[in-house]
């Protein structure tokens, strides 16, 4: 049964932050929520959708009351902002964060936070390549998977808590190991958007105007934040690298059948593909 909640403070309130604002507030399930940012202008956005009921530029002030802390921040500055406010908020104040990317963070803050706080790692499979809370969507969780990346170090009662807190926001919550986390999404989140770059910044400019559909759904996450996906690819490299060397064995498999002409590898590839596609499902 999830957990009716006096404070949350949310540190970064862009899309992922402002939608767990939006969500908790308008479901009933905290009383304050303390949105954390580096700039005014963001808070305002977070104030006028109705994500947040106080708001401040000073993690050390946002967190004071704190029982939850949710980091929404790109993932290198997440180990420094737990390690720093955990000094600051009230005694066994329980962390997570919503990186894409746990197994550096989770080794960093495993077991070693002061006065009984302590860090679970937690990773929405929501959002998209829009930035901001303006795009603030109090339903972004619903139906999606969360995963939860406990270690040695975790108590079932701090994942039970993070498990309803999340099914909470209508969530679907799996849990994963933090190496076997990066693994899948390594292919499944990372290598694609690598790809999606890749797509578009290979396209010639006199070709823009031709672009269908297939090309934007197709190069779509390619909007993404920059910054962000910079940090997630240099923290999740080794897992990234090794889709990187078995997707090109697959290119090479193509470029093969095309120079035979091998038009029944080709259909093979494309088989396997449509197969596995339908298989998800919208």
């Amino acid at each position: 049964m999830a957990k009716s909640w006096q404070c949350v403070a949310i540190v970064g309130v862009g899309l992922i932050g402002a939608s767990i604002g939006q969500a908790l507030l308008r479901r009933g399930l905290a009383k304050r929520v303390v949105g954390i940012a580096r700039r005014q202008t963001t808070l305002r956005a977070a104030r006028r959708v109705e994500a947040v009921t106080n708001t401040t530029i000073d993690p050390l002030k946002g967190v004071v009351d704190a029982e939850l802390v949710i980091v929404c921040t790109p993932p290198d500055a997440v180990v420094d902002l737990v390690r720093r406010t955990a000094e600051h908020c009230p005694e066994g104040t329980l962390f997570t964060d919503v990186a894409s990317t746990k197994a550096k963070i989770a080794e960093a803050l495993d077991g070693t936070l002061p006065r009984g706080c302590r860090f679970l790692g937690s990773h929405p499979l929501a959002g998209s390549e829009k930035t901001g809370p303006s795009y603030a969507d109090p339903n972004l969780f619903e139906g999606r998977v969360t995963v939860l990346t406990p270690t040695s170090h975790t108590t079932a009662d701090d994942f039970d808590v993070l498990e309803a807190f999340w099914s909470s926001l209508g969530s679907v919550v799996i849990r994963m190991p933090p190496e076997d986390h990066d693994r899948a999404v390594a292919e499944t989140s990372h290598f694609p958007h690598m790809v999606a770059a890749l797509l578009a910044g290979m396209l010639p400019e006199p070709y823009f105007r031709l672009a269908g559909t297939g090309f934007l759904d197709t190069t779509r996450i390619a909007a993404g934040d920059v910054e962000m996906w910079t940090q997630i690819c240099m923290q999740n490299r080794r897992y990234l690298l090794q889709v990187c060397r078995k997707f090109g064995e697959h290119l090479r498999g193509l470029a093969a059948a095309l120079e035979k002409g091998d038009a029944a590898a080709v259909r093979q590839i494309l088989t396997l593909g449509k197969k596995n596609r339908d298989a998800l499902g919208s």
